[in-house]
This record gives C-alpha cells, structure tokens and sequence, in this order.
C-alpha cells in the first residue's frame, strides 16, 4: 500500500491559503491609489522672478507722513500690454520702483495686507509678476480684488 505523498497535499493547501492575502495586497493597493493625492501644493509651484532683479531699484523719495500703511491697495491700469502700477493715487512705470516702494513699507508694517487690483484688459503675467514681487518683499498677505456680481 502506498501511503499519499504530503508534499502535494501541502503545495494544493499553501496555494489555497495564499489566494485571500494576495486579494487583500490588492485591495490595499487600490484603497492607496484612491486616496493619494496628486495635486501640486499651491505654496510650493515655482514662479517666474523678475529678470531686473540683480539691478538696483530706482531711488525713490520719503514715504509721505501721510499715508495709510493699514491696507495696501495697488492698482494696474492703463494698456493691457503696458501698464501703469498705482498706489495711493501715486504712479509707478516699472515693478522695480513698486518693489522698492514696498520694501519701505515692509519695514514700517509687515503684516498690511497688499490688494492687487487689476483692471479688466491688463495681461495675467503682469498681475502675477506683481504678487512674485510683493512676496519677495516679505508681505504674506497678498489678496486680489474682485468685482461685485
């Protein structure tokens, strides 16, 4: 009489067994790839830094005694391709004599909040070169205005 070899009875069982844990790597896996998140963080996408900035800023006279550093509101008017930067009623040709203006004001109030305030037909890539500017000069609240529906 031959006795039935264990070597296969063990080998059919081991693979039985195996089945349920390789469904659950796998539910494992989707459950992951559902719940990942692709999305690149906002505070981290790279942006595009002015190519004037190794040059130095126009000289700009004294901040008026005047002026309300509370809120910051800069305005972009004049032509889509070239606009005119305006704070306080006051105007400025180039981002490089805005950054200097606000590199002043930093120092006198670092938590004011910036508004940039675009008019309708001035180019996207001047109201970002704005907020690149505003964020280098160390202003953390940097919002845009909107207009009422």
């Amino acid at each position: 009489m031959k006795t039935p070899d264990r070597r296969g009875s063990n080998a059919l069982d081991m693979n039985s067994a195996m089945t349920p844990m390789i469904d659950v790597v796998f539910l494992l896996l989707i459950f992951f790839v559902w719940t990942i998140s692709f999305e690149a963080i906002e505070r981290l996408l790279p942006s595009r830094i002015s190519s004037q900035q190794g040059k130095q800023p126009a000289q700009l006279e004294a901040l008026p005694p005047d002026m309300d550093f509370q809120r910051i509101v800069v305005r972009l008017v004049g032509q889509a391709t070239d606009p005119v930067f305006e704070i306080d009623k006051k105007q400025y040709a180039g981002l490089d004599q805005v950054e200097a203006f606000l590199s002043q004001v930093v120092n006198i109030n670092p938590d004011a909040p910036v508004i940039i305030h675009p008019n309708d037909d001035i180019q996207l890539g001047f109201v970002i070169s704005l907020f690149d500017v505003t964020r280098r000069c160390g202003f953390t609240k940097v919002s845009f205005a909107t207009k009422p529906d």
